[in-house]
């Protein structure tokens, strides 16, 4: 670590138990799976990589390489990711990189690869994102999700004895394919420098499962994703290298809340290397000292995997981590079993108003790219939001809800879409899927809190939002594929009864 251990001692029997009960909890809540869950993605993962290495050979012949060259091409896949770490779950998906030699172009892999998946009989839900930040194929295989994620190499051929963790590697290419190695980077990385795997592996797991219940389990709507909440954990595990998984979860909770904030998280000193691509430097780069919590990636190139938190996020955290502090050191002195850490949070009960933006549209392919947009701007309303007068925090809940109505008319429609529930007369004949006009609605939540009245103050406490909505409706509607007439963006307010039902 970048400092030394706070402590070496080896566990008590107390912190022993404690860990033996918080494995039978984890149990409880379906963190595991079973060995045939276990052999089946193994079995998958070896088809993938045949699938891929087939894929390679197919390019190479067609780049008119002599047959016994596009034979030794290669092509190699590697996970990342929550399976890599092994803490994945029964319906964990995994994250998978397919690295191939200079020949093979992405267009390749998202048109042919694409292709050859798809025409697997166990291939399901195929969806190829090329534009994204990292590009990837999403699919199921053999009921197993997967997402594929590919690097092209500056090299000729890629041998089954390639190391990624050779920064050389990275020379000459483009940063599409620098993301994408990355996350299998940071993975080995984090593993490398974790002093005992078993207890990291099982405290993580813990705050995953916590996280998530907590709804603060979301990278996206600005809270820690995966890879930070493996980032922080590791770092504990440095400080108490001997240390039982249990006594680590409370340790973890204490550090973290007590935590001198932007002060960086990091696994060790931050790196120069052989490109001349950013790391993160907040001396350097005005942007990077932005970052309100930041966690610093292990591998060259450095980056922060925590730059969306903001201000609101930050504090919900904040409450979390204390709130599970005090809860671990009931647990570690037997006055509360570790089930109390993992109760289900109260957002829908939390505040009295909440914003519900509803995105809508007439397709359920058109409603999985829309929502997946109108997602990843409610980060920008948030901050917008953050700036109001007398608002505290603006809450964003982790997930949307998905629904689909069937409506008899134009105007059911336009009532779907705005959030109202269609109710049919009793007695009423049933509407028939194939002819009544469908509304996909994906609905967010952001929980409002308004600052206290000041004492003796009479006048109650004012929101106007509305320049942040409009601002954030219209952001929305710039989007290249917005189509007015097919696809539908409402935010209005709510009370804490309507949004809990």
């Amino acid at each position: 670590g970048v400092t030394p251990p706070i402590a070496t001692t080896p566990p008590t029997e107390r912190e022993i138990q404690v860990t033996t009960d918080l494995v039978e909890s984890l149990k409880r809540f379906g963190q595991y799976e079973s060995e045939e869950e276990a052999q089946k993605r193994e079995e998958v993962l070896g088809k993938l990589n045949d699938i891929f290495k087939e894929f390679v050979k197919k390019v190479s012949l067609k780049n008119n390489l002599p047959e016994s060259m596009a034979a030794e091409a290669g092509g190699m896949i590697f996970t990342f990711g929550s399976y890599r770490l092994g803490v994945h779950g029964k319906s964990s998906d995994i994250d998978t990189l397919c690295v191939a030699p200079k020949h093979v172009k992405r267009e390749d892999f998202f048109e042919e690869m694409q292709e050859a998946l798809k025409a697997r009989p166990e291939v399901t839900e195929m969806a190829g994102v090329p534009d994204s930040y990292v590009p990837v194929l999403k699919f199921h295989f053999s009921d197993i999700p997967i997402d594929l994620v590919f690097a092209r190499l500056a090299l000729p051929s890629v041998p089954d004895t390639l190391n990624l963790a050779d920064d050389n590697l990275l020379k000459n290419l483009d940063e599409r394919c620098i993301r994408s190695l990355n996350g299998s980077r940071v993975t080995d990385e984090i593993l490398r420098l974790v002093p005992n795997i078993d207890a990291f592996r099982i405290a993580l797991r813990c705050i995953k499962l916590w996280a998530k219940r907590r709804a603060i389990y979301s990278n996206v709507m600005g809270f820690f994703g995966g890879v930070a909440w493996a980032i922080l954990i590791a770092r504990v595990c440095q400080l108490y290298p001997n240390a039982a998984a249990g006594a680590i979860v409370g340790k973890f909770f204490r550090i973290m809340h007590q935590w001198t904030w932007p002060q960086p998280v990091l696994l060790k000193p931050i790196e120069e290397g052989p490109l001349a691509v950013r790391v993160w430097n907040p001396k350097i780069y005005p942007q990077d000292k932005l970052h309100k919590m930041p966690v610093i990636t292990p591998a060259y190139p450095s980056m922060c995997a925590t730059h969306n938190v903001t201000s609101s996020t930050q504090a919900v955290t904040h409450q979390e981590f204390e709130r599970a502090a005090n809860i671990t050191d009931r647990v570690v002195l037997g006055l509360a079993d570790w089930n109390e850490l993992f109760t289900k949070n109260d957002f829908f009960q939390r505040y009295k108003y909440y914003l519900q933006v509803i995105a809508s549209s007439d397709s359920a392919e058109t409603q999985l790219k829309w929502s997946g947009m109108v997602e990843s701007r409610l980060r920008q309303l948030i901050m917008k939001l953050e700036t109001v007068e007398n608002l505290e925090i603006a809450h964003p809940y982790i997930e949307g809800f998905d629904k689909v109505t069937l409506c008899a008319n134009e105007q059911e429609k336009q009532d779907a879409a705005q959030g109202v529930n269609i109710i049919r007369e009793p007695g009423a004949p049933e509407l028939d899927p194939a002819t009544a006009l469908a509304v996909h609605t994906t609905t967010f939540y952001i929980g409002l809190q308004i600052k206290a009245k000041e004492p003796g103050s009479a006048a109650g406490r004012k929101l106007v939002i509305s320049w942040p909505l409009s601002d954030f409706i219209g952001l929305v509607k710039s989007w290249d594929h917005y189509v007015k007439e097919s696809m539908g963006i409402v935010v209005q307010y709510v009370k804490r009864y309507v949004a809990s039902l």
